[in-house]
């Protein structure tokens, strides 16, 4: 080939027009004897990279900001799209990080900007994409904190973040920066489409057509249109939703932030009152520190319970509290929110109306919710919250704000009862809305498990508010195999899923929603139990039982069940209790005490293993995680306990 042709094709003579210098940006750094004489030569550097980039020379040293996001995917000026994102969560948040910057600029500040983008859990259903969703988390924390700290002359931080692991990666890297000013700004939901079906439903398209209950006509016109809108997390109170209602509670977000809908006005009204909030603390010198704290953590808690929220946020909140130098909650602490909490949302999964959470926010949101558990004498009102008054005082300015009534009157015009989308706590009690989450315990699982009592159905409960089932147990050890099972009619009503080694240390606590919501979308789906040592989608419902703990591949007794064993689950939805246990063989039934006996010297299942496909990465994150504390620790990296084992040599 003659000119290159293959490698280095001809090109257009306009690429040959090169140049090689330039003239530099005009004007002058705001320099001073002082700065010159004893700042570091970074400061002046940073300036020069300031102008470079663009920066009003006399701006440069202006007090420099960071806008921290999880941004992913490219939009072109008219929105459409010339990269896709993972997701919705992160594809509009470009321009809310836009409006931040432009009125952090007409503050006076230096608006920087960094993007750390997260993955889809959605996406990664069922796939080994799944193996790095929660291993995620971790990584992108440490790594959000490094760029925090970067930025040596910043004296505040924006972090915006919508869905699964990168919010709570964010919460955790703000914790983490406990001396430096900070604000959270979520990102907010997808809206509903007005005919179709919530993003969560039609993940269960695969199953439903397997057992004949859709059409493939129906199931590929409802899975084109269940996103209405192109930014946001979905619309139900999983865990992307749960966490902005966290981070909002933990007070890290100013009021009435979380579950906006995305891409409206009103969304992008919240990230200028963040704006306004971060200044003056900026100004007062208030730190995220003075925030975050133990009254925090708890009033966090205390809200998911009335939410009745995500499973998963038993790993993010010990997290997050981690990260800020807290005393991390255990089970027995989620336990006794868990019991003196009454969950007044009724909202998609859970019900007893299944309304997308744009209505919850329009009914009033977590201040809404908030007002009537401080009513109860739940809450700890003298936190401290960004916007540098107490919790109390922003609750009194909401229940006396024109915002919140003409929100809710909105709601109201549209047909929807404000006060039955969150319930006042008697009207609650009266519909039956149960608590939130249970745990389990048995022989099973001796550390404990977490379900989500809130989502069982109510007509598989006896008249006391118990569920209570037995059944022969089917084990798999890898996801793949359970849901083929499920939508081949191989799992029958009657028995119990046991779906074990995909814990941390087989498949990096794997999210195995799309078993969970084939399970409720096939005819008897409501007569199958499900156990497991991985976790569940914040959206899942049934009588699914996860964090089953030991997991089987760090010895739990759960590994060594065999198909057909008998399996007993008692979950008390109103004391929020219960049991899993080993009780025998058909015909040779046992007490949970000679349960466990045998189990001790069974040999653990067959063909239990870590996945082969399971990264070097994630078996790291395994080990660490597990020096840390584990599962119920919250899946943390504790420096101090990994560095005692390795210096012990074990």
């Amino acid at each position: 080939m003659s000119d290159g042709q293959g490698h280095f094709a001809s090109a257009r003579d306009d690429l040959y027009e090169v140049r090689s210098q330039a003239d530099g940006p005009s004007g002058a750094l705001p320099l001073t004897d002082e700065l010159l004489r004893h700042a570091p030569s970074g400061t002046v550097f940073g300036m020069t990279q300031n102008v470079g980039m663009g920066a009003d020379p006399e701006r440069s040293g202006d007090p420099g900001v960071l806008l921290l996001s999880t941004q992913g995917g490219l939009r072109r000026p008219d929105g459409s799209p010339a990269a896709l994102g993972y997701h919705t969560g992160h594809y509009e948040l470009g321009t809310i990080a836009a409006t931040v910057a432009e009125e952090l600029t007409g503050r006076g500040f230096l608006p920087f900007a960094g993007f750390v983008s997260d993955p889809c859990d959605g996406r990664s259903q069922g796939t080994t994409a799944m193996f790095d969703s929660l291993p995620y988390r971790n990584d992108a924390a440490i790594v959000m904190r490094r760029l925090i700290r970067s930025l040596p002359h910043r004296v505040g931080v924006v972090g915006i973040a919508t869905c699964d692991k990168g919010l709570p990666a964010m919460m955790m890297a703000l914790a983490g920066a406990p001396d430096i000013p900070s604000v959270l700004v979520p990102g907010g939901v997808t809206l509903p489409p007005a005919h179709g079906e919530d993003a969560g439903t039609i993940q269960t398209l695969g199953a439903r057509y397997a057992h004949g209950l859709i059409s493939l006509e129906d199931a590929a016109s409802l899975g084109c249109a269940a996103c209405a809108s192109s930014g946001g997390g979905c619309q139900f109170l999983g865990t992307a939703a749960t966490a902005q209602v966290v981070g909002e509670a933990l007070g890290l977000a100013v009021g009435h932030t979380a579950l906006a809908p995305s891409g409206e006005p009103v969304w992008l009204e919240g990230g200028l009152r963040s704006v306004r909030a971060l200044a003056a603390a900026i100004e007062r010198g208030q730190t995220t520190a003075d925030v975050l704290d133990d009254d925090a953590v708890h009033n966090a808690m205390v809200v998911h319970a009335a939410f009745g929220g995500s499973t998963n946020l038993l790993l993010h909140v010990p997290a997050i509290a981690h990260a800020a130098g807290l005393r991390r909650p255990t089970a027995a602490d989620w336990l006794e929110v868990a019991r003196s909490t009454p969950r007044i949302v009724s909202v998609l999964p859970n019900g007893p109306v299944m309304h997308p959470t744009v209505r919850v926010y329009l009914a009033g949101g977590v201040p809404e919710v908030m007002l009537h558990l401080r009513d109860l004498g739940l809450l700890r009102t003298d936190a401290r919250v960004v916007e540098g008054t107490t919790l109390g005082e922003r609750l009194d300015a909401w229940r006396d704000s024109g915002r919140r009534t003409r929100f809710r009157q909105i709601l109201a015009d549209r047909g929807f009862d404000p006060d039955e989308v969150i319930f006042p706590p008697d009207r609650a009690r009266e519909v039956g809305m149960a608590g939130t989450v249970a745990f389990p315990v048995g022989n099973l699982a001796p550390e404990g498990s977490v379900v989500k009592a809130t989502a069982i159905d109510p007509r598989s409960l006896d008249d006391d508010g118990v569920y209570r089932f037995t059944g022969p147990a089917r084990v798999f050890t890898d996801e793949h195999t359970a849901i083929e099972a499920i939508k081949t009619g191989v799992v029958r009503a009657g028995e119990v899923i046991a779906l074990i080694g995909c814990g941390p240390a087989g498949t990096g606590m794997e999210e195995t929603y799309q078993l969970t919501s084939a399970l409720k979308h096939v005819p008897f789906g409501r007569e199958v139990a499900l156990l497991t040592d991985a976790r569940f989608s914040g959206v899942s419902t049934g009588a699914c039982l996860g964090h089953v703990g030991p997991e089987a591949l760090a010895g739990g007794p759960v590994g060594r069940l065999r198909t057909g064993d008998m399996v007993r689950i008692e979950i008390d939805t109103r004391r929020l209790t219960g049991t899993l246990d080993f009780v025998g063989r058909p015909g040779a039934e046992l007490s949970p005490a000679e349960g466990a006996i045998e189990l001790a010297v069974r040999p653990r299942a067959e063909g239990l293993a870590p996945h082969p496909d399971l990264p070097a990465d994630t078996r790291l994150w395994a080990a660490l995680q597990q020096v840390s504390g584990g599962t119920w620790g919250g899946c943390v990296y504790d420096v101090d306990a990994i560095t005692a084992r390795l210096a012990d040599g074990a």
